[in-house]
């Protein structure tokens, strides 16, 4: 299990395609590319949402609640190899995400309502998911894509990325599907997401170079989104 042990602040803005290819040209003067993106800077995140039947995290987002979580399965690049379970917790603008490797073994019972063998599960978030299944009734909901571009900035660890192109599946219930049938979600054409991360400071630098004070922040929730559908 991969736990951060102290929140990280993570700010949020939406942002036209015009700045973001403003924004992308000085960031690219600093900060570093991802080692795991492809040659085009970029990958795809698929990320399997789980809630239950009133609607939990969703209600606490729309509602505002501060201090919320949110269970979700992550792949990447559409490889079944690399699964994490991961648990977001949010509280206002700082965020923390544990997380566990699963297996697609592991992953297809779970998703098939098969998860007795997460009671024994040496990875605690593992069981604790299990146990949340059992008295929340959290089950999985909809998938969520979208396609990332991240940069980072050793001091400070700073991770800036840029959110692009997010789909849901709508009423879909097939998950790990060699091919994913999904909608754009965007209210606007080349809609994009600035997701800016980091521990206890951002360096001035980089403030500079966002220009924070410029953009309009939002407390958007790609889950959110990807729900109005369904």
């Amino acid at each position: 299990m991969n736990q951060k042990e102290t929140f990280r602040h993570e700010l949020k803005y939406r942002i036209s395609f015009a700045q973001y290819m403003e924004l992308r040209s000085r960031l690219q003067t600093v900060m570093q590319n991802d080692i795991h993106t492809g040659a085009d800077g970029r990958y795809l995140i698929r990320s399997i949402y789980f809630d239950n039947y009133m609607d939990k995290a969703l209600r606490e987002k729309t509602d505002g609640v501060a201090r919320r979580e949110k269970f979700r399965i992550r792949y990447y690049n559409d490889d079944f190899s690399y699964l994490t379970l991961e648990k977001k917790i949010k509280d206002d603008d700082l965020c923390m995400k544990i997380d566990a490797r699963i297996s697609e073994s592991m992953c297809r019972e779970l998703l098939e309502g098969r998860i007795e063998w997460m009671i024994e599960h040496s990875e605690p978030l593992v069981r604790e998911l299990y146990a949340k299944m059992r008295y929340q009734m959290l089950r999985p909901r909809v998938l969520v894509s979208y396609m990332r571009e991240p940069y980072i900035y050793q001091a400070g660890n700073v991770r800036i990325t840029f959110d692009f192109d997010i789909r849901t599946t709508l009423y879909h219930r097939d998950f790990l599907e060699e091919r994913v049938i999904d909608i754009d979600t965007a209210k606007e054409p080349q809609d994009m997401i600035l997701e800016v991360k980091y521990n206890a400071f951002l360096p001035e630098m980089i403030r500079r170079l966002i220009q924070t004070n410029t953009l309009r922040q939002t407390a958007f929730s790609k889950y959110e989104a990807c729900r109005r559908f369904g």
